[in-house]
C-alpha cells in the first residue's frame, strides 16, 4: 500500500504498527557494529512532507484500522521540532484513532529540542522513544564510534522522562568484546540505574557482514564472548541493575537465553535462570544457532 525505501527496520514490539517512513536511513551511520543502513539507497535524507502527508491520507482513505504509528527509519527524531509537530498533527487529523506514536531516537537528536517542545509532541501522541544506548561505558562507546557518552545518554533519557514520554532502551550484550565485557556490563547497569527507563532490552551484538569494522575499533581483533561469556556478562549486568519498575526483555532472536520480567521485582528469578544457563546448560532451554538471527 505504501512505497518504502527498503530495507525498513522497526522494533519487534511495533509489528502491529503502521510504519510511516518520515526519514530514510540514519544521520549518524558511523557505528562500528551497525550495518543496517549501508545500502546505497539508504543514504540519509528526510522524506518530503507532502509525501508523508500522502502516505497518511492513503491509509485513511483505505479505511485501515490503525491504533499505533512508528516513525521510521532509524533517525526520525533528527527532524526539527516543527516538522515532527506537523507530522503528528497530520496523524491526529487523518488517523484520529491512533493512541500512540513512537520512534527510534539517538540521544544527540534531543540536544536542540527543549523540554517544552518534547512536551508538545507528547501531547500530540508521540509517547515512546526507542533509545539505542548500546552501552553505558565511555571506552566502549568511543571504540564503536557511537558519538555518545554516558553523560549524553543520561541527559537524553532524563529529558524524555521529564516530558512525560516513555523510553525503551537497548543494550548490546557482547559489545565490549571479551576485553571490555565486565566494564561494559557494570557501566551499562549504572546508566540504567540513573535513568530508570520504562523498558529495557538486551540483544547480542551480531555482525552479519563481517567483523572488519569492529576489528579496527578494537585494534586488530574483535573477540565476541562465547556463549558462556555472554551469560557471565548478563549475570554481571543483572547483578548491578537496581531498577524499581522497568519491564525487562532479553528475548530477541539474537539471544541464546530468553529472559522476561520486571526489574527489580523479578531480579532474583532472572539471575537464577542465568546461573542455570552457566552451570547447568544441559538442563536449560537455549536457542540453537540455527534458531538465532538479527
Amino acid at each position: 500500500m505504501l512505497n518504502y525505501i527498503e530495507p525498513v527496520f522497526r522494533p519487534p514490539s511495533e509489528w502491529k504498527s503502521l510504519i510511516l517512513q518520515v526519514t530514510n536511513g540514519c544521520s549518524w551511520n558511523k557505528c562500528s557494529f551497525c550495518d543496517m543502513y549501508t545500502a546505497p539507497q539508504k543514504r540519509f535524507r528526510a522524506q518530503k512532507l507532502d509525501k508523508v502527508a500522502e502516505d497518511i491520507k492513503t491509509v485513511a482513505r483505505r479505511g485501515v484500522s490503525v491504533s499505533r504509528v512508528f516513525l521510521a527509519d532509524g533517525d526520525a527524531m533528527s527532524l526539527p521540532f516543527s516538522r515532527l509537530e506537523e507530522i503528528c498533527l497530520l496523524i491526529r487529523e487523518h488517523l484520529p484513532q491512533v493512541t500512540r506514536i513512537s520512534s527510534y531516537c539517538l540521544p544527540r537528536n534531543l540536544k536542540n529540542k527543549s523540554a517544552e517542545q518534547l512536551l508538545r509532541l507528547r501531547e500530540l501522541g508521540l509517547s515512546l522513544l526507542y533509545i539505542g544506548c548500546e552501552s553505558g561505558d565511555d571506552e566502549v562507546l568511543k571504540r564503536i564510534e557511537k558519538g555518545e557518552t554516558y553523560a549524553s545518554s543520561l541527559e537524553a533519557l532524563q529529558k524524555i522522562k521529564a516530558a512525560g514520554m516513555k523510553s525503551s532502551v537497548m543494550i548490546l550484550n557482547g559489545l565490549g568484546g571479551s576485553e571490555l565485557s565486565e566494564q561494559h556490563a557494570i557501566n551499562s547497569a549504572r546508566l540504567m540505574n540513573a535513568a530508570q527507563p520504562e523498558y529495557l532490552s538486551t540483544l547480542v551484538v551480531t555482525l552479519p557482514l563481517g567483523t572488519e569494522k569492529m576489528d579496527k575499533a578494537f585494534d586488530g581483533l574483535f573477540q565476541l564472548p562465547d556463549q558462556m561469556g555472554l551469560f557471565r556478562e548478563m549475570r554481571t549486568l543483572l547483578q548491578h541493575l537496581e531498577l524499581t519498575k522497568t519491564i525487562f526483555r532479553s528475548d530477541h532472536a539474537s539471544n541464546y537465553l530468553v529472559l522476561k520480567g520486571v526489574l527489580g521485582k523479578d531480579k532474583s528469578e532472572l539471575l537464577a535462570l542465568v546461573e542455570g544457563a552457566i552451570h547447568r546448560p544441559q538442563e536449560t532451554i537455549l536457542r540453537q544457532e540455527w534458531q538465532r538471527g538479527l
